[in-house]
C-alpha cells in the first residue's frame, strides 16, 4: 500500500498557468498553452499575450470582411492557401496566431510549411491583423518579428482609427505599400490581390469584391497562375 504524500511533497508534474507578461521560450510556451484554458495566446518576442474576449464591431465583423476578400482570391488562385488564426512557429521567441494568413503552398515555392504535428513553420507570404486593443503590439513587437522572419507583406487594420496600413518587405525593412490613385492597394507578392481600402473601411463589400474581381481578371493575375502551375509541375517531376 502506497503511503499518501506528505504536506511537504512537491508535485513536479504541475504545469504553471499561462498568463500575459510571462517571458518564455517557445517550447515552454507550447507546453503551458497545451494545458491552459484560454481561447487564444501568442508568444511575441519572448513575451506571452493572452487575448481578451473579442467584440463584434471591433473584431468579429471586420475579420469576416477581410476573410471574405482573401477567400475569394484564394479560390481563384491555385497554389495559394488561406488560414484563419493558425499557430505559426516563426522562431524560438515568436509563435503568433495571425488573424489572416495567405501563403504559397510548398509545391509552388512557399516560404512556410506544415510540421508533422500540423502547425505552420516559417513565415507566410502575407499576414493581416485586425487591431483594436492590440494595435500597439501589432504595430510594435509583432511587426518587428514578422519583418525579421521574412513575412513579405503585412497588413494591419486599426479598427478604432478606421485605418488600414499595408507594408511590404524591401531590403529587409518594411516600407508602406500605398494605394494607387483610385485608392486601391495592389499586392506585390500576390498579383491580382487588389483591395479598395475606403470601401472596406466603410463596409461596402460589393465594391470591395468588384475591385478584387478586376484584379483577378488582370493579365498580371493570369500570368501568376501560369507561373504557379509551372512550379507545381516541376515539383512533381
Amino acid at each position: 500500500m502506497t503511503a499518501p504524500p506528505s504536506a511537504t511533497t512537491v508535485n513536479t508534474n504541475l504545469i504553471p498557468p499561462l498568463e500575459s507578461g510571462d517571458r518564455l521560450t517557445r517550447p515552454e510556451f507550447e507546453r503551458r498553452y497545451a494545458a491552459a484554458v484560454v481561447p487564444k495566446a501568442e508568444l511575441i518576442e519572448g513575451v506571452v499575450y493572452v487575448a481578451s474576449p473579442l467584440r463584434w464591431q471591433q473584431h468579429a465583423e471586420p475579420h469576416s470582411r477581410i476573410h471574405g476578400w482573401a477567400w475569394t482570391y484564394q479560390i481563384a488562385t491555385p497554389g495559394v492557401c488561406l488560414g484563419i488564426e493558425p499557430t505559426v512557429r516563426l522562431d524560438l521567441d515568436n509563435e503568433p496566431q495571425p488573424d489572416i494568413v495567405l501563403r504559397l503552398d510548398e509545391t509552388v515555392g512557399g516560404q512556410s510549411s506544415l510540421t508533422a504535428d500540423g502547425y505552420l513553420q516559417g513565415p507566410p507570404e502575407l499576414v493581416i491583423e485586425i487591431a483594436a486593443s492590440s494595435a500597439a503590439i501589432d504595430l510594435g513587437d509583432k511587426k518587428q518579428a514578422y519583418r525579421r522572419n521574412g513575412v513579405q507583406e503585412y497588413g494591419v487594420w486599426q479598427v478604432y482609427e478606421n485605418r488600414l496600413d499595408w507594408f511590404q518587405l524591401v531590403a529587409g525593412e518594411y516600407q508602406p505599400l500605398l494605394p494607387d490613385s483610385a485608392g486601391v492597394i495592389q499586392s506585390r507578392i500576390f498579383p491580382g490581390l487588389w483591395l479598395a481600402v475606403a470601401a472596406l473601411l466603410k463596409g461596402e463589400m460589393t465594391q470591395v469584391l468588384v475591385t478584387l474581381q478586376a484584379g483577378l481578371n488582370s493579365s498580371e493575375h493570369q500570368q501568376f497562375i501560369q507561373r504557379l502551375a509551372a512550379r507545381a509541375t516541376s515539383t512533381e517531376r
